[in-house]
């Protein structure tokens, strides 16, 4: 029906469509509510990295903390002058010492593989992860030894820092002298 310059819709046409809208909205406000109510309540809390021999990560927190301590001895606080070469060569001689505690650790922690079934599948990759993490420490000393004083860069895994993936299991795992170091 048409009045005027306007077409006139039929109040049922009207109330119809405003009762799809509802139905709409309501759906959508009863989801919502639903996955919060299961992601606060219900979902599962556990850390995906997280093992269940606690015993292996207490031994690996144990030997951690332990380099942690022999790696921080070996601390030089000089200023380094960049224009002078031997001594960026020598940051270099440094970050190469800090860099074989940390591979001694690592090696002393996965000497012994952790008892359960989910920790001895994913120990040996987190290993594999710090190795490329120790590579990427040992061709920033070869940078600094010859003479060039640049940032240190790591390789990157899925858009991350390696070291976060790294960080993030030795967190899961109540582990934090295990996160790699951030000496450099």
């Amino acid at each position: 029906m048409i009045t005027g310059d306007r077409l006139a819709v039929p109040d049922d046409d009207v109330s119809g469509r405003r009762y799809g809208w509802r139905v709409v909205l309501g759906v959508i406000v009863v989801a919502f509510t639903a996955f919060w109510v299961w992601a606060l309540f219900f979902a599962s809390k556990e850390a995906v990295n997280k093992i269940d021999d606690r015993v292996w990560a207490q031994r690996a927190e144990d030997i951690c903390a332990r380099a942690e301590l022999e790696r921080e001895a070996l601390a030089d606080f000089r200023r380094v002058d960049e224009g002078d070469p031997a001594m960026v060569a020598q940051r270099g001689d440094l970050v190469d010492a800090a860099t074989d505690v940390v591979e001694r650790m690592l090696d002393d922690v996965v000497a012994i593989a952790p008892s359960d079934a989910k920790g001895a599948a994913i120990v040996p990759l987190w290993a594999d992860d710090y190795r490329t993490y120790l590579g990427d420490r040992r061709r920033y000393a070869d940078e600094l030894r010859s003479g060039r004083n640049v940032a240190f860069t790591e390789t990157a895994v899925e858009g991350i820092p390696i070291s976060d993936k790294l960080a993030t299991f030795a967190g899961d795992n109540e582990m934090p002298s295990c996160a790699p170091p951030t000496d450099l």
